[in-house]
């Protein structure tokens, strides 16, 4: 597993019982045995895909646990259907419960960065039963709201997060696919050089040489498949809000959880990340200091050996399987 290969990772496409196709990396430790290694699954946020995982994947396996790591609906390999609807959290962790049924796992770490951090937290609340442990990053845990917010409501009350109106608009997918380069550059960017985009004009001033060209022209490949998909998780603020009307706020009391955000990160609010804890019975988190929001690439050696180490400490109660 070369981190600069893409081929060199165990690739795998399967049709799963939601009848969406998904393309996933499936990595396992020597001498595997379900009964003994944990499986490791690995939701990634926007803009990215399996890749974003790159780092991490082959320590894991090497610490004995099963790693796999799909290209989330939207993005590479996997089903890219038009619909926002069909990007609703509810779905796409019904998703990750049919993948884990297509493994035969009956139950698995979640770990998320991003959007996959919303998306393994509500996979908490959906599915609490296919849990052993889970670990969100960058962007906290929030519980579902009873009344819904249109996104130009919610950038009023958190002005650092106005880029999701430009998203949430259809025409960003035609705009953003052309100037896919700059996009890339910009959202890739080092921690503190924060401009706040809401339209295409600031990709095309702002400059940065990525540090791999091999690398960048594996996202620039990938992303160029489209980018309705990726965007649509940003269209789906009512189909969310209706569906989780009467779930449940709080975690599984008896679930490990571990949040790992950077000091230099604008989505890890302090407010939120004070709330989050309300709802989070074994809560326990990392500050990454000077770290911004690529964790996985630019922290890659703490956040997988903090993950390793904080998995080795636990063993989840009446489950056999020792993480």
């Amino acid at each position: 597993m070369d981190p600069q290969d893409p081929d060199s990772f165990d690739h795998r496409s399967e049709k799963l019982s939601t009848g969406r196709i998904y393309h996933f990396v499936d990595q396992h430790p020597e001498g595997y045995d379900p009964r003994r290694h944990a499986t490791l699954l690995c939701v990634h946020g926007f803009p990215d895909f399996w890749y974003g995982w790159r780092y991490q994947i082959g320590p894991w396996v090497r610490r004995g646990h099963r790693v796999v790591v799909p290209d989330m609906l939207g993005y590479g390999g996997s089903d890219k259907p038009e619909n926002p609807s069909e990007y609703s959290a509810k779905k796409l962790c019904a998703d990750l419960a049919a993948l884990l049924d297509v493994l035969g796992v009956p139950q698995a770490v979640l770990i998320g960065h991003d959007w996959g951090s919303h998306i393994v937290g509500r996979f908490a609340l959906w599915h609490p039963e296919r849990l052993l442990a889970l670990v969100m990053m960058s962007v906290p845990y929030t519980p579902p709201s009873p009344v819904y917010l249109p996104v130009e409501e919610v950038v009023q009350r958190a002005p650092n997060l106005g880029y999701q109106v430009y998203f949430a608009n259809p025409k960003s997918s035609s705009e953003i696919i052309a100037n896919l380069k700059q996009f890339v550059r910009l959202i890739f960017r080092p921690p503190g050089s924060s401009p706040n985009f809401t339209g295409l004009g600031l990709l095309e001033k702002y400059v940065q040489e990525p540090e791999n060209h091999e690398e960048r022209e594996y996202y620039l490949d990938m992303l160029g498949k489209g980018m309705n998909g990726p965007l649509n998780y940003y269209r789906t603020g009512k189909f969310r809000h209706d569906e989780e009307l009467g779930l449940q706020s709080d975690l599984r009391a008896d679930l490990p959880f571990l949040f790992i955000w950077g000091t230099m990160d604008g989505t890890a609010t302090p407010s939120v990340m004070t709330k989050s804890k309300k709802f989070i019975s074994r809560y326990q988190d990392v500050a990454l200091e000077g770290r911004g929001h690529w964790i996985m690439v630019d922290a890659k050696d703490e956040v997988t050996e903090k993950i390793a180490e904080w998995l080795e400490r636990l063993t989840c109660g009446k489950h056999s399987t020792k993480l």
